[in-house]
């Protein structure tokens, strides 16, 4: 923990955890630990914004059960 190779790190409705910080230390580029994004946290900007799907197909996708 002390050399920053056990971090705490906060992730929204799952709260404070322990993980494993970065085992690279450079002293020019420093780094910090996030957490993964939670299960289809990016869903609806990916499809929407990335593949260009509009709010209406995405709601279809949802009521068929594909998303």
């Amino acid at each position: 923990a002390a050399n920053g190779m056990i971090v705490e790190v906060d992730q929204p409705g799952r709260g404070t955890f322990t993980t494993v910080g970065n085992p690279l230390k450079l002293s020019d580029s420093p780094t910090r630990i996030t957490p993964a994004p939670l299960l289809g946290q990016h869903t609806h900007d990916i499809l929407t914004t990335e593949l260009g799907l509009s709010d209406e197909e995405l709601r279809q996708l949802r009521a068929d059960g594909v998303v």
